[in-house]
Parts: C-alpha cells; structure tokens; sequence
C-alpha cells in the first residue's frame, strides 16, 4: 500500500510524468511486492523558484531532480530498501531518461493502522 509524492520542476511533458509513474510503480512490484493496481501516486510541478537543491553527499544532481517520497507499511526489510532504490533509479534511467544522480528517494513507514484506504474504515488495523 504505498503512497508515493513525487516533486520535479515544471515543464516536463505529459509523457515524461506518465513514464516516472510507470517506472515507479514497476520498481515497487518488482521489490516491495506491491499489488497489482496498487497505483497511488501524485505529481507536484515548481516552478524555479520554488524548487531548491545542492550536491550535497558528493552528489552532482541538476535542474531535472526529482523528489520522491514513498510512505509504505513498516513491514518492509531493510534489503528491500536498499533494491527499492536500485531498482527505481535504474528504470527511471531507462524511462524517461532520468540520471540515476537526479533521483533523490525517500521511504517513510507507518503502522497499518494509520491507514484507511476507503469507506472511512480502518481496513489493516
């Protein structure tokens, strides 16, 4: 049951946020055995003036870093993680073209019962 933010600076072409949606969702089946249609997923566009970042951890990023943070149920190893955000960078490479550089990932976990997903129901407490 993930929940995905993604934030990238605007101006890319409808395509191109379909293809990180795409990517995404097919790292998180690959590694995090996400259902199939578990498809959660925002995209926020800045313009330059609202959208900040730097070269912190050695890093080299550019104008086309893209944020991306995934809330998920904390069941998940820290392995998965880990191939999570090999596997995300590596698609998104792929499709659309994104440097693995310029992408910055963020996992938060929360209880399965902080979620209602539906009907104002408590469905995994």
């Amino acid at each position: 049951m993930p929940l995905i933010h993604i934030s990238l600076r605007a101006g890319k072409p409808e395509a191109y946020r379909q293809a990180i949606f795409d990517s995404l969702y097919r790292a998180m089946r690959e590694t995090l055995d996400v259902p199939e249609d578990d498809q959660f997923m925002t995209i926020t566009e800045h313009d330059a003036a609202n959208f900040r970042y730097g070269d912190a951890y050695g890093v080299a990023r550019s104008d086309d870093v893209v944020f991306i943070q995934i809330t998920v149920f904390n069941t998940r190893t820290p392995e998965q993680k880990k191939e999570l955000f090999r596997r995300t960078a590596e698609l998104l490479a792929e499709s659309p073209g994104i440097r693995p550089e310029n992408v910055f990932v963020n996992v938060l976990e929360a209880a399965k019962e902080n979620w209602s997903v539906g009907h104002g129901l408590a469905q995994f407490a």
